[in-house]
């Protein structure tokens, strides 16, 4: 069946959604249950929140199941086993990057999309729930310039200033947290140190930082944090260098782990400490999957760096550097390392293309990602850009990309992507402080993951990757509720 355009874009507001959910919810809780339900297992049941292509399903109530016994499953049967009893990490939370952008972009907006925006992604009843957010530290591609917080050849930063970032960016993450309730973690991460203190005397282009400015710079990231708390914005935490092994034609720095690991180890570190900011969370890398094992294990056989180091971020591009296939690097980690933390810092769906906003495409591949990324010890996973405008930025060097949502700051539409939707499926009901748990698919076709929630609500989502309908068990400790899956669906099982 093909969607009509207009009336897809209209149903993907998010008021839409939310009154249709909600009104689909009183509809199965105030209703009389048949009896063969009613004769099943009293007080287990399984709401289902379904999105699937060529379908109206967008995070949308389907079904509230019931279980029935089921002990030893045939072969033939296709299940998704849940074992509750066997936890792993605890989620930190789920979320995305608040750049200049996404700010710029947001300030364009009439009052109205502005609130819909905010309640859409940030509020966790009337959207999806974010609880974790990226911003750059001074200016990235996604700046509409290229800018620092100090003037040109200001060693002793004597100048530095986030006067900048108050005209759109701090206001824009204000509100965030506002519509969060307090329940916004916020790290920061450079795209580049200020040109005078790099050897190709540019903020673009790579180039390395000069040695006789590490302490200077490591100053540097003391000084945001404590600007930004001056302004209400508590950073919760900080990576050294936004993908410290590319050359960009954009704000870039090149580090080798060597580098990055005599950076953290001799400067900033102690710099943190010295600076009162010692339980500020470091993470390295903050690149791609596929260099992530060399990096982590260079910085972390060094004691001496080891110790600042909260976790490793990972980035995932496709189709670049590995695409999002190198999973079971992330999971080397995790088992190599299992006293730090991983957490997905970046990433999103392709090169920008107004023709391909409908393109399923773009959600499976976070669905993809999230599931394995999460099963491979993840405890955190950052989107980058939550909004974008109609050419897919702004951005000042024409590296135009997706987002989750795009505005037409001429109009004010706005597009939900189905990318929207599939990362809902996590973000809205994996609550900062679940524990995932054991959840294994019997078929190739499905993939899955499963979380417990602080108030001990089971979370399992499962994703369809396959052009058929697939009929599975949900199956936990003997116990199994029939769920259909629809092709190229997503759904998010709660009891």
């Amino acid at each position: 069946m093909k969607i009509d355009r207009r009336a897809f874009l209209a149903a993907s507001s998010s008021a839409l959604l939310l009154a249709k959910t909600q009104a689909a919810a009183a509809k199965y809780v105030n209703a009389s249950e048949p009896p063969e339900v009613e004769g099943r297992i009293k007080g287990k049941k399984v709401t289902v929140y379904t999105t699937a292509d060529n379908s109206n399903h967008r995070l949308s109530l389907t079904g509230i199941l019931a279980f029935k016994q089921l002990d030893q499953p045939l072969e033939t049967q296709v299940c998704v086993f849940v074992d509750p009893a066997k936890k792993f990490q605890t989620i930190l939370g789920i979320g995305g990057a608040l750049t200049d952008a996404a700010a710029e972009t947001f300030a364009k907006l009439p009052g109205a999309k502005q609130r819909e925006i905010l309640n859409s992604y940030f509020d966790e009843n009337k959207g999806i729930g974010y609880t974790l957010a990226r911003t750059n530290i001074h200016s990235c591609d996604f700046s509409s310039d290229s800018y620092t917080y100090v003037k040109e050849g200001d060693k002793e930063l004597k100048s530095f200033s986030v006067g900048h970032d108050k005209k759109f960016r701090i206001p824009f993450i204000k509100d965030a947290m506002a519509t969060a309730r307090g329940k916004l973690t916020i790290f920061g991460s450079p795209w580049s140190p200020p040109a005078f203190m790099k050897d190709n005397n540019n903020m673009l282009h790579g180039g390395k930082l000069k040695p006789e400015f590490y302490q200077s710079w490591a100053n540097y990231y003391a000084k945001f944090i404590k600007a930004y708390q001056q302004e209400g914005i508590p950073i919760w935490g900080i990576t050294i260098q936004n993908e410290p092994m590319a050359t960009q034609k954009w704000e870039s720095c090149i580090y080798s782990a060597e580098e990055e690991r005599d950076f953290l180890k001799n400067y900033l570190g102690p710099t943190m400490i010295r600076s009162g900011l010692g339980d500020k969370k470091i993470i390295v890398w903050d690149h791609n999957r596929d260099l992530i094992y060399q990096r982590a294990s260079t910085i972390l056989s060094d004691p001496k760096a080891a110790r600042y180091v909260w976790g490793i971020g990972f980035h995932w591009y496709e189709p670049w550097s590995g695409g999002e296939a190198m999973f079971d690097n992330v999971n080397l980690v995790h088992e190599s390392f299992p006293g730090k933390n991983l957490i997905f810092t970046e990433g999103c769906s392709d090169s920008f293309n107004a023709q391909r906003l409908n393109d399923w495409k773009l959600g499976e591949l976070y669905g993809r990602s999230m599931v394995n990324d999460f099963n491979g010890g993840a405890v955190g996973w950052t989107d980058w850009n939550i909004l974008l405008d109609e050419t897919g930025g702004p951005n000042h060097v024409k590296n135009f990309c997706f987002a989750p949502v795009h505005a037409d700051t001429k109009t004010g539409q706005l597009t939900y992507t189905n990318s929207y939707y599939y990362i809902g499926h996590f973000s809205k009901f994996v609550r900062p402080g679940a524990r995932r748990i054991a959840c294994s698919p019997s078929r190739s076709q499905l993939l899955s993951a499963a979380f417990v929630n602080p108030d001990g609500k089971i979370v399992v989502v499962v994703m369809n990757q396959s052009e058929k309908k697939i009929v599975y068990d949900l199956w936990i400790d003997g116990q199994a509720a029939e769920v259909s899956s629809l092709p190229h669906s997503i759904q998010t099982l709660i009891l």
